[in-house]
């Protein structure tokens, strides 16, 4: 599986796209720097906010309202998603063999998970029906934790990208 990992990778730096993003196009990486930045924003900010009522800071908010900021948080997701994308197909070699990157993406999995418990375990309407000073369940405050964490660690391992391994 590996292997052909490593041969797709090598066609997709091929493509016109990788050659567009690695340079045909001078505004085209600075462009997606400064989305990806904007899109992390919005989703950490949006899900900060939920994850910490949940562990009970700002108790007097109702759960409801504070989870009306997810759609702005998957939009971020969705930015992030899209330059992130991007950003591999304009160098894959980059990033297929920096542990950096494995650990981000390992931590991406563990959020997606982590977001698909609160959601399939009844934990949201649990959540919502939070009234003002009330305290969130202990499931879900595990998972505001786990959440807060995982994000976090998205975070730092894409930072290091440039720092481990020798790839950039």
């Amino acid at each position: 599986m590996w292997n052909e990992f490593l041969i797709f990778s090598k066609w997709l730096e091929t493509t016109h796209l990788s050659h567009l993003m690695a340079g045909g196009w001078k505004w085209g990486w600075p462009a997606c720097e400064t989305l990806h930045f904007i899109g992390l924003s919005m989703l950490l900010g949006c899900i900060g906010v939920v994850d910490l009522r949940m562990l009970g800071v700002g108790k007097s908010m109702p759960g409801a309202p504070v989870h009306k900021l997810v759609p702005w948080a998957v939009a971020g997701f969705l930015i992030n998603a899209i330059t992130g994308v991007l950003f591999f197909i304009g160098a894959p070699h980059q990033y297929i063999k920096n542990v950096a990157f494995l650990f981000k993406m390992l931590f991406l999995v563990v959020a997606g998970i982590n977001i698909l418990l609160f959601y399939t375990t009844g934990m949201l309407k649990r959540v919502e029906a939070l009234g003002p000073g009330e305290e969130a369940p202990v499931g879900a405050k595990v998972i505001s934790a786990v959440s807060i964490f995982s994000w976090l660690m998205v975070l730092y391992w894409g930072r290091m990208l440039p720092f481990v391994g020798n790839a950039f």
